[in-house]
């Protein structure tokens, strides 16, 4: 799509390579799914995050969360207020939820009761404050960031939060060429900002034309067992997730496979999904619902070399017969 290439060419007149993460940051807003970004500092994840919102024309809100962050700091809080006439009444004042695209960084800092209200705001798309549940502008996207390296005075994201998220986005270091290019932008002139290529209204109809792609049930198949082979307990799984797997993917890791692959040939210009595109989006979709146990911890075996042993186990139906 034109209007996506667009945003792509804006991003990266800010930002210096990171075209995957860029990528990968787009199919799930397409899908309108959240997704969380971990990388070590200064890997630009808050700028990427910034020039994708400022390029859609969307509502932008950063929270920094702190571990004395609570819940009304970013729902919302009401106040006592006494007009002319000495009639007193309460106001509720919207928190920085109440936006398009909310930059939740370093999310892994706000204690487990903060995370509990984002945690509606992300399912649910409303606010409850005040007794009163209000929804929140659409589209709505809660993009995160995390440290993966800092963890004193953290808490780590409960499950049911990470499963929320439709991507867990790795931001890797630049390339050596990358690198030099950054420190020529970077200690010159500033950049232009950059141009509003979208907005809301047309965000909402790249969502609906995701949603209108066509997926063959060899395809659906095809996720379903991918998902399925990540549970230690199931049958014909790979002899790596039986020794390193504590808990598989649920469902919606299913929802969020074919989602993200509709998302990926969507803004490829075509018009139903291949395996391919299932296997384009495994990574950012399994990592965080692949929950490893404490043999791999012992061993260092990540989240990304079961999700490989998943590819590799479970054989792709051929594209001829999944269009």
């Amino acid at each position: 799509m034109s209007v996506v290439a667009d945003v792509r060419r804006e991003v990266a007149r800010r930002v210096i390579g990171q075209d995957m993460v860029v990528e990968q940051i787009l199919m799930a807003m397409a899908a309108g799914g959240h997704a969380l970004l971990v990388g070590v500092p200064g890997l630009a994840k808050t700028l990427m995050i910034r020039t994708v919102a400022d390029s859609m024309h969307l509502g932008f809100r950063r929270i920094q969360f702190t571990p004395d962050l609570v819940p009304s700091d970013i729902t919302g809080t009401e106040l006592l207020e006494e007009d002319a006439h000495g009639h007193r009444a309460f106001r509720f004042v919207r928190g920085p939820l109440f936006t398009n695209i909310v930059l939740a960084d370093e999310i892994n800092r706000a204690p487990p009761r903060t995370q509990a209200a984002l945690l509606e705001a992300m399912q649910e798309h409303s606010v409850t404050a005040a007794g009163e549940t209000m929804r929140l502008p659409e589209p709505f996207f809660v993009l995160a960031t995390q440290n993966p390296i800092e963890q004193e005075g953290t808490y780590p994201l409960p499950e049911a939060q990470l499963d929320r998220f439709l991507f867990d986005i790795r931001v890797g270091y630049p390339s050596a060429s990358e690198e030099v290019e950054i420190l020529r932008a970077t200690t010159g002139r500033s950049s232009a900002a950059p141009a509003p290529v979208m907005d809301a209204e047309a965000v909402i109809a790249l969502q609906r034309g995701v949603r209108d792609v066509v997926v063959a049930d060899t395809v659906l198949q095809y996720a379903a067992t991918l998902v399925r082979a990540t549970r230690p307990d199931s049958n014909d799984v790979p002899p790596l997730v039986q020794q390193y797997v504590r808990w598989g993917a649920g469902p919606r890791a299913g929802q969020a496979l074919i989602l993200g692959a509709k998302a990926a040939a969507f803004l490829d210009g075509r018009a139903a999904v291949s395996p391919d595109d299932v296997r384009r989006v495994a990574h950012p979709v399994l990592r965080h619902r692949v929950l490893p146990n404490f043999a791999a911890e012992a061993d260092g075996v990540s989240s990304d070399p079961l999700v490989d042993a998943l590819l590799a186990h479970v054989p792709a139906p051929s594209s001829r017969l999944s269009t």
